[in-house]
């Protein structure tokens, strides 16, 4: 599988092998944002952890609505996207713990059944790629953020992700360490033709 728009002329940006996933950070087509990219667009310039009035900027659990609504019910943030928070959470590129839950990739901006109180700008979760989950949706970005052959762009860095997998000794109960390929065979993953 491959994330690319052939009409674009965009670079290929994800290559799969199996469940390994590679990304060349020095192409510009489209791919998930890193958990930096995206918090940065769903606070669009501010420091606080709702853009606005959750109940004017956001669908959760207070509209007691039976799914996801559609896009731009509510208002846009000060960028003018929509539904940064809540209505569904959205897939980041990085993972959500290397060291505890494996492959599990990280979840942000809450969903249209949580709580109030949880839907923020800073909350995050995790979920293995392949599960199937109704509040659970994404929103791509494109361009590049790196060079090519360096392993880290935009507050994602390869290097750490291994460290922190890199657990010794007994593992605490319910700890699934991620178990990657060396760094050598990651540059072909993540490759261009």
């Amino acid at each position: 599988m491959e994330l690319t728009d052939a009409r674009s002329g965009s670079s290929r940006v994800v290559r799969l092998a199996g469940r390994e996933v590679g990304w060349d950070v020095s192409a510009d087509g489209f791919r998930l944002p890193t958990e930096a990219e995206w918090e940065h667009a769903c606070r669009a310039g501010t420091s606080r952890p709702v853009y606005g009035p959750l109940a004017e900027v956001a669908w959760t659990e207070a509209d007691d609505v039976p799914g996801p609504q559609p896009v731009a019910g509510k208002a846009p943030n000060a960028y003018g996207v929509h539904d940064m928070l809540g209505n569904v959470w959205e897939w980041c590129w990085d993972f959500a713990d290397t060291a505890r839950y494996g492959e599990y990739r990280s979840l942000r901006g809450g969903g249209w059944a949580d709580r109030p109180w949880s839907v923020r700008a800073s909350v995050r979760r995790g979920s293995a790629p392949d599960a199937r989950i109704e509040d659970v949706g994404l929103r791509v970005a494109r361009g590049t953020v790196g060079t090519r052959g360096v392993l880290g762009a935009q507050g994602w860095s390869d290097a750490a992700d291994r460290e922190r997998a890199d657990v010794r000794g007994p593992l605490p109960l319910g700890w699934t360490p991620l178990r990657l390929r060396p760094a050598a065979h990651q540059d072909d993953v993540g490759a261009r033709d």
